[in-house]
């Protein structure tokens, strides 16, 4: 089975309106493609590295994938690799713990953990 939680990347200005309006529509290029960009632990850091290099004030909001049901579609992605997509909006309720992007000492990302 998959991991149950995947992550978003959200730019400071996103975060708050996921936290003000309850639910996020997507970024420019979700909105594009049709669906909300998710990605594992396993794949953000590659994700932050190809998406969002150089930029600040970054989040990540770590999403509960089970809660969300059929919304979550897992497809082929950069170099074949399954990604967590969301079809429809995202909603706050299923975010289970969000922080600013921060990196450990030792250079590793550090999640976000609820509690």
């Amino acid at each position: 089975m998959p991991d149950p939680i995947a992550y978003k990347v959200l730019t400071a200005e996103q975060m708050k309106s996921l936290e003000q309006d309850g639910s996020f529509v997507g970024a420019p290029v979700d909105l594009a493609d049709g669906y909300i960009h998710l990605s594992t632990a396993a794949q953000l850091q590659e994700t932050l590295d190809k998406h969002f290099a150089g930029q600040d004030g970054l989040w990540l909001a770590a999403v509960d994938l089970e809660a969300l049901g059929e919304a979550i579609k897992w497809e082929p992605s950069r170099g074949g690799q399954l990604f967590p997509h969301i079809y429809g909006p995202l909603p706050l309720d299923v975010v289970t713990a969000y922080s600013e992007v921060h990196y450990e000492p030792d250079g590793s990302l550090r999640l976000p953990i609820a509690g």
